[in-house]
């Protein structure tokens, strides 16, 4: 049988049919280095996810995910295709119930110690503006931070709140009013039991001058803004006035609270951060 190659030699004797070669595994080599890699994985995926929703019951939203497991020093490298086999075996959407099994399976598919799973997500709520009460949706970034090690899981929420702040020092040196920003305020913790993420909202909602929404009115804004200037607060207040809160939440049992002002007369902004447990 006469066969031609992609360069147009002919080759005799070749068979149609020949068994193909074995594929190296280059990632199995061993390395020299000695160096053991702490996280090694995926990152910037995007998958749907279903999420508790304390109003509605779950909400579906859309997630961009890392997975990640310990690489031990012999190893050149891990086999990255293993982590998106381990998040699809589960089904076409992430439950929060999964978050443990994908976490096994990754331990399990990649022979390691420790995996790693994040993923952030955008989750709505419903909300009425403070005196015309038309319903519009408002976003929050959300995020889940869970690890295995060994028979060991540790979890972690991080919820972002943009709001309002209002100067108090310009309220108390200004004739005719005071500056005021968008602030957002990073919360992030651990618990006994889950914790709502719209509870984390209210309660840093609560904290600052004013509480954002997506949809306000003449008089809505009329309303916010005076609230705003009747409560200000420096971004150390904020900070505080949040960890109050969850220094008395009876579930919580580490959290860090984030506050940055993006300050309007200046051209920087303000932080402030408290953790603790």
């Amino acid at each position: 049988m006469l066969k031609i190659s992609r360069n147009g030699v002919a080759l005799r004797g070749a068979k149609r049919n020949a068994p193909a070669r074995k594929l190296y595994d280059k990632q199995s080599e061993r390395d020299h280095r000695e160096l053991r890699i702490d996280k090694v994985g995926v990152r910037g995926l995007r998958f749907p996810i279903q999420v508790r929703d304390k109003a509605r019951s779950v909400q579906n939203t859309v997630a961009t995910i890392g997975m990640f497991v310990d690489l031990p020093k012999e190893f050149k490298g891990t086999h990255m295709s293993r982590f998106v086999e381990a998040l699809n075996a589960h089904g076409s959407v992430i439950h929060v119930e999964n978050i443990m099994d994908i976490l096994r399976s990754l331990q399990k598919r990649l022979n390691s110690a420790t995996s790693h799973l994040e993923i952030e997500f955008p989750y709505f709520m419903s909300k009425k503006s403070p005196v015309s009460r038309k319903k519009s949706l408002m976003d929050y970034l959300a995020r889940f931070d869970a690890a295995a090690c060994g028979d060991e899981i540790g979890f972690v929420l991080t919820v972002k709140v943009p709001v309002t702040t209002l100067c108090p020092c310009s309220k108390a040196i200004a004739r005719y009013g005071a500056h005021n920003q968008r602030g957002l305020v990073t919360v992030a913790l651990r618990f006994t039991k889950p914790v709502w993420i719209e509870d984390v909202v209210a309660m840093v909602e609560s904290s600052a001058s004013s509480e954002l929404y997506a949809l306000l009115k003449r008089q809505d804004e009329k309303f916010v803004t005076e609230r705003a200037y009747e409560n200000p607060v420096f971004v150390e207040d904020l900070v505080r006035n949040v960890a109050l809160k969850l220094n008395a939440h009876p579930r919580v049992t580490w959290y860090k609270v984030e506050a940055e002002n993006f300050e309007s007369i200046h051209n920087h902004n303000a932080y402030a951060c408290i953790e603790n447990g």
